[in-house]
């Protein structure tokens, strides 16, 4: 496992100065920590995970891979600056073809619970922005979540898992899936153009009952592959989880932050920060508010786009469509682990769920003041948000009033609070620290 998470993290630990602390990984902290995930972790698994993570073959064009929106440098979400600062959306395989938000992070999201609706009457787990990956399918969300971007036009952009699986079948990495899935894969009869075919969009490929059963099988293992392999990055090494073994003592602004953050902050009411290793979530899903992205390419082709989150996918199950109008505007709590992890302080970071806000101090200062500024008029710029105004949000239904909005925080408080949230990212080297 360490040889993955070395490859992966090869930015943090060769050069990367957070805080003035070389970030970095520890032998201490080489192993994921998660537990209960369902899924079938070895070393072996999460290494060809990582081969089918990486493989820019799977997608229509032969050109992107899972990486291209999740890299470990950058938490494992977006790594392009540029995109970041603007949409936040990320191009897919086929040129100008963009999704409607911003890639969530692949470390942690082994975590959730399978999609449900709880006794409280919330609905709690999945994957995806809007819960869509339920984890229903192959127990575990990341699992259910890796299936989509291969299959969706605006991302790798492939028309059928049929196709999938034939790249996969035929990759450099060939021997070693079938080393731990067996070689059923090797006995599916594809179409003899299946090449010419997976390179054209179209409806599904026609394939016979009997192939078409072994190639779901086999889709199902490729998607936990890549799961195990996400779920390697859920290292848990960050300056938080080294203060709480006595590795890292908080300086007093950080110290003051995590007090802030569990207290008149109110963020670990879904940040949840209890448990041995908290992931930061409670997996729940939230109306906050956002205002829309006004750079999101998605208003260039659909002007009257609004993102309705959660509610759009509870009304697609007529078990709970009725919910929907009460789950509009919602979307999944994330985790904060890796919350400000980039490459350098220079690079943007885009953070909600379409990336409007680029700093985490944008983020905390919105927290703070939504209700407390007027609503932006024709006449402001960016530049006044968070200063004299916060635009209107996206969907106004079902909004967060309670915990949020207006916390009477002062301009030193939400430093202390990003502060603290800087302690959250991984590849923290104990030994370093002052």
């Amino acid at each position: 496992m360490k040889n993955i998470l070395n490859k992966k993290l090869m930015g943090i630990c060769t050069g990367m100065l957070v805080f003035g602390t070389l970030f970095t990984l520890d032998a201490t902290y080489s192993e994921p920590a998660t537990k209960g995930s369902g899924l079938p972790f070895s070393e072996e698994m999460a290494e060809l995970g990582d081969m089918i993570f990486d493989d820019e073959n799977l997608s229509i064009n032969r050109n992107q891979a899972c990486n291209a929106c999740h890299e470990a440098e950058w938490g494992f979400t977006g790594p392009d600056s540029a995109f970041n600062e603007g949409g936040a959306v990320y191009e897919g395989s086929i040129p100008g073809r963009f999704g409607d938000r911003k890639p969530p992070s692949s470390a942690y999201s082994t975590l959730p619970p399978v999609f449900h609706l709880s006794r409280q009457g919330l609905f709690v787990g999945g994957n995806f922005w809007d819960g869509r990956a339920t984890g229903e399918k192959l127990g575990n969300p990341a699992a259910d979540q890796a299936q989509g971007p291969f299959l969706n036009p605006v991302e790798q952009g492939l028309r059928d898992s049929a196709c999938v699986v034939y790249r996969v079948s035929v990759a450099d990495y060939a021997g070693d899936y079938i080393k731990l899935w067996g070689d059923n894969i090797a006995t599916i009869d594809f179409p003899s153009d299946i090449d010419e075919l997976c390179e054209q969009e179209g409806p599904p490929l026609d394939i016979n009952a009997e192939d078409r059963e072994k190639i779901e099988v086999e889709f199902n293992n490729i998607a936990i592959a890549i799961a195990v392999y996400e779920e390697s990055h859920n290292l848990f090494s960050s300056k938080f989880d080294a203060m709480r073994k006595g590795l890292y003592k908080f300086t007093k602004e950080e110290q003051r932050g995590f007090a802030l953050f569990q207290g008149k902050g109110q963020c670990a009411r879904c940040h949840t920060s209890s448990g041995q290793a908290p992931a930061f979530t409670d997996h729940t899903y939230d109306n906050l508010g956002v205002p829309a992205n006004p750079d999101n390419p998605i208003y260039s082709e659909n002007p009257d786009f609004v993102d309705t989150g959660l509610g759009g996918f509870i009304a697609t199950r007529p078990e709970w469509a009725a919910l929907a109008p009460n789950e509009k505007g919602k979307f999944r709590v994330p985790t904060l682990r890796n919350v400000d992890l980039r490459p350098s302080p220079e690079d943007v970071k885009a953070y909600m769920h379409n990336g409007v806000f680029k700093s985490i101090e944008e983020v905390v200062r919105f927290y703070n003041t939504r209700d407390v500024l007027p609503t932006c008029g024709d006449e402001n710029t960016r530049a006044d948000w968070g200063e004299s105004c916060w635009p209107a949000p996206e969907v106004a239904e079902n909004m967060n009033t309670s915990e949020l909005g207006n916390l009477g925080l002062s301009p030193e408080e939400e430093a202390a609070i990003v502060s603290f949230l800087k302690t959250l990212s991984d590849g923290y080297l104990p030994d370093s620290a002052e």
